[in-house]
Order: structure tokens, then C-alpha cells, then sequence
């Protein structure tokens, strides 16, 4: 089922996540909607608090990016309870988007390498480093359980420059092809 994604200015996007426990049925039915929610809205990553869930679970497909990003092919996991286990000094700035902040594209410096453990779609423990781009999408959207939006990272100038814009998006002024929520 296609969920409506949550917009920038709801609770939700800045409450604390909770981690699952354990893979039932209606974790896996959460699972299954949000990739068709996030082919749906054109995403490569989708984190639970942007379809209303505090949760601590990511989807990413990150695979149609593979050809001008070779780290990225073949990168498509279901990621529950991630944690960043380090991270390397080397960071890179690039452009970053969001599906629940639509229409806003912002310079971000992320490292350029992550280890992270998480538990997969059969709750299996996994540790696994990523590396640039595949590297960026995941820490994307592990900031979305951690309360925090890619517009947190942009410098105060920026952040300034794109303030109507975000309130804009806060009231659900948004021209988006796919549902959303602004309450």
C-alpha cells in the first residue's frame, strides 16, 4: 500500500525512534509499503518517521544510481536498528533532496565512509562499511531516526535563504506527484 510521506514541520519527523524488537507480520507489511511507497514518490531511501512510524527502519534502493555511482549497484536493504560504528575523517560536500522536504536541494558535508550494524529484514545481524555515495544515502536517512533532516546540516546562510521555502513545505504549500501530511 502507498503511504502518504510526511512533510517537513511534523512532530513526527522530530520525535525519538523506538527499535523493533522482532519481525512480525505487520513489520514486514510496514516493510513491503514503504518501497512501494518510496518508488511511488521516485526515492532511493525512505526511513519510517517520514510514513508517520517512530521507528528505527530504513528501506534503501539505492541500485538505479549504480551506473554513475558503482557503489551503489546492487545496493537495496531493509536496515532495522542501525547504528553508526565509525565513520572516516574524509568528507565530501554534495546536494542532497528529500521526499519530505520536496523541491529543496542543499550542499551537505558527509563523511565519505561508514561502518554501521543493523539487523536485516529476517532480523539477522549484519556489519557492513559503505562507502561513498551508498555511504551518503544510508547516513541520509539514518538521520531521520535520529531526529535530525538534511537541513540541519546546511550553514546558517543557507538555511536562512531556503526559511520561506521550509515554512512553505510546514503548511503543506508543496507541489509533489505523490500523498503527503503537513499536520
Amino acid at each position: 500500500m502507498i503511504l502518504p510521506i510526511y512533510l517537513y514541520g511534523t512532530d513526527v519527523l522530530r520525535r525519538e525512534t523506538a527499535p523493533i524488537e522482532e519481525i512480525n507480520d505487520s513489520i514486514k507489511k510496514l516493510i513491503d509499503d514503504m518501497f512501494e511507497t518510496m518508488y511511488h514518490a521516485d526515492g532511493i531511501g525512505l526511513a519510517a518517521p517520514q510514513i508517520g512510524k517512530s521507528l528505527k527502519l530504513l528501506v534503501i534502493d539505492a541500485d538505479p544510481l549504480g551506473e554513475d555511482y558503482p557503489e551503489c549497484k546492487g545496493f537495496k536493504r531493509v536496515i532495522i536498528n542501525p547504528e553508526i560504528l565509525e565513520s572516516n575523517e574524509t568528507t565530501v560536500s554534495l546536494p542532497e533532496g528529500c521526499l519530505s522536504i520536496p523541491g529543496i536541494s542543499e550542499n551537505v558535508v558527509r563523511p565519505t565512509q561508514v561502518k554501521i550494524r543493523y539487523r536485516d529484514e529476517n532480523f539477522e545481524e549484519k556489519t557492513e562499511t559503505l562507502n561513498d555515495f551508498a555511504a551518503r544515502v544510508f547516513q541520509h536517512e539514518h538521520d531521520h531516526i535520529t531526529q535530525t533532516l538534511f537541513t540541519d546540516r546546511v550553514s546558517p546562510l543557507r538555511k536562512q535563504l531556503i526559511k520561506n521555502k521550509l515554512l512553505k513545505i510546514s503548511k503543506g504549500i508543496v507541489n509533489c506527484h505523490y500523498r503527503t501530511v503537513n499536520k
